[in-house]
């Protein structure tokens, strides 16, 4: 697990950016996922394979850890799910603002898992 800033409660520290690291995070915080992960890492480890290249797992990677940040940290989880919550709004501002607000959501995870 690495160092990270202090974001107030987090279920679990943020995880290595590795298979196993990442599959034992996404045990605490999202269990209901791994069926999912599972699925998604054998179809980017099938890419690889196909195309010769690491950007298939590479990029799950980074999916996955960006998913495991936002589920780990309350403040961004809360943000993400009401943001999705809204994006059908029958309101067009509110669902885009609930676009906006979910891409700033996105957008900090990755940053976070990036360093």
């Amino acid at each position: 697990m690495s160092t990270q800033v202090d974001h107030g409660h987090e279920l679990v520290p943020r995880p290595e950016q590795t298979p196993d690291a990442l599959r034992a995070a996404l045990a605490v915080v999202d269990p209901a996922r791994l069926p999912e992960m599972q699925r998604t890492k054998d179809e980017a480890f099938a890419k690889a394979v196909e195309w010769q290249s690491l950007s298939p797992v590479r990029s799950w990677v980074l999916a996955w850890a960006r998913d495991i940040e936002i589920a780990r940290r309350p403040d961004l989880a809360v943000r993400h799910a009401h943001a999705k919550h809204n994006l059908e709004h029958e309101d067009a501002a509110v669902a885009h603002r609930a676009l906006q607000e979910l891409s700033t959501v996105l957008d900090e995870a990755m940053k976070a898992v990036r360093g």
